[in-house]
């Protein structure tokens, strides 16, 4: 790459990237910052996603594919130099490489539109940008069609929950902003189970899978970590369960949880035919 075309931090561009870090001013542009080679790669990929690339020469010689990914979809790439990558990244350790990016939420109603999911993640009430990434990436490792997170959740967007999620972000439907009372209606609706994960659940995890109960489609209902679900919440579900703890530990936070119920799930349903596998646009069945 030739020299670095953004060096000041105070240039006009460098200062609407900044101010992005503010939920308000990611809501009104509906853009957010990618940083790192996983996350920009994962943006990359995704066509309309990425409207800017910004990475220093050393970065851009180290991940040549991002480089070539963005200017296939004829994005601009920007050299910039270290101390601009370091003014709008949100890392004490930048990465070399930010991508400036749309929103990729997609309305609630049209993950049900087509063909109903098998599996989502619901997270409802949960506040922190790190385990809402973090259940995200869990999500689409074990391979769940949908992710939601309602309207009392943490911000998709949110730099923490970005670099958490290591670019699931980009892989699966989020929707974003719905009701947990909504959410839980349309996906009844849509034919799918609807079980809230709560410590004190009068069920366990383990009866629900000799009982057959995770074999058909369902909604895993996430709270927050400190105080879990509502009772409201609760009541709404068709079972409440507890993932069992047959050690000493006193519990699991919520992303451990998360995982195992969602890969609970994911076990059930694929049955004996091995790994679930895919539907055309890469969510699992």
């Amino acid at each position: 790459m030739p020299s670095p075309e953004l060096t000041s931090t105070r240039s006009p561009r460098v200062a609407a990237a900044r101010r992005l870090a503010k939920r308000a001013h990611r809501a009104s542009e509906r853009r957010f910052l990618a940083e790192g080679p996983q996350a920009v790669r994962e943006a990359a990929a995704l066509p309309g996603t990425l409207v800017e690339l910004y990475a220093t020469a050393e970065t851009a010689e180290r991940y040549p594919d991002i480089v070539d990914l963005a200017r296939a979809q004829n994005v601009p790439v920007l050299s910039a130099s270290t101390d601009v990558i370091a003014a709008i990244s949100q890392t004490v350790t930048p990465q070399g490489i930010v991508g400036l990016c749309r929103f990729v939420d997609v309305p609630l109603a049209s993950l049900t539109a087509d063909t109903p999911p098998d599996l989502v993640a619901v997270l409802a009430h949960v506040r922190d940008p790190g385990n809402a990434g973090t259940v995200l990436r869990a999500a689409d490792a074990a391979g769940a069609e949908a992710v939601v997170l309602t309207d009392a959740s943490v911000d998709l967007y949110n730099p923490k929950t970005v670099r958490a999620s290591v670019g699931s972000l980009f892989h699966l439907p989020v929707a974003v902003g719905a009701r947990v009372e909504d959410t839980m209606a349309q996906l009844r609706a849509a034919g799918l189970r609807i079980l809230a994960a709560d410590g004190a659940g009068e069920c366990d995890l383990d009866e629900e899978i000799d009982a057959g109960g995770l074999d058909g489609p369902t909604a895993w209902i996430f709270g927050n970590e400190a105080w879990g679900l509502p009772e409201e919440t609760r009541a709404l579900a068709d079972a409440v369960v507890r993932v069992p703890i047959h050690g000493r530990a006193e519990s699991l936070n919520l992303a451990t949880a998360a995982a195992v119920c969602l890969y609970a799930s994911a076990r059930a349903q694929r049955g004996s035919s091995g790994c679930r596998t895919l539907r055309a646009g890469g969510a699992a069945h």
